[in-house]
């Protein structure tokens, strides 16, 4: 059985998380979702900690149950780390040291593989910086899988940006396990 924590963040796509943590719960593993604000817009907590079987972290504020903070102790038990989808922002923070909200933070503790599901309109995904941000992930020894090639967005544009598939999400999830 391996600790998985599922970093969720603000995309339309959030809502497939909650298959992702179905997966992977009935396929044996633990799974902790840690969420960004942005993406409480998308999911409740309520549906990811039914999911999961585990409490859900939201914010810093979440963590005062314990001496040590639950960020940290999710880090240090974590096999992967799997953010589904990984927003520009969250990708942008990730990539240059920042630290705003719990997932973030956790990021930053962690030592386990990291894997990263973009999902985001084109341009966005297409945009110099967020290219960059991609880089150096990629060149910590992270892994970036997606988006898909083609397809028809939330926004209304057709282009690559959406949420690689649930099933292709989940093998790759099991492949670093």
């Amino acid at each position: 059985m391996a600790f998985v924590v599922l970093g969720i963040c603000g995309s339309i796509a959030a809502y497939k998380a909650a298959d992702v943590a179905s997966s992977l719960v009935k396929a044996g593993h633990e799974v902790h979702c840690v969420c960004t604000p942005a993406a409480l817009n998308f999911v409740t907590p309520l549906t990811l900690h039914t999911l999961s079987r585990n409490p859900v972290i939201c914010n810093l504020d979440d963590e005062m149950t314990d001496w040590m903070p639950m960020h940290i102790m999710l880090a240090q038990k974590a096999d992967v780390l799997a953010i589904v989808p990984a927003s520009a922002n969250t990708m942008a923070c990730m990539a240059r040291g920042l630290a705003p909200n719990a997932l973030t933070s956790l990021y930053l503790a962690t030592r386990a593989k990291v894997l990263f599901f973009p999902a985001m309109n084109t341009q966005m995904w297409e945009h110099k910086a967020t290219q960059e941000n991609v880089s150096i992930l990629l060149s910590r020894g992270h892994s970036v899988i997606g988006p898909a090639e083609e397809g028809t967005l939330a926004c209304g544009t057709t282009g690559k940006g959406r949420l690689v598939p649930v099933e292709q999400i989940t093998q790759a999830i099991l492949n670093c396990i």
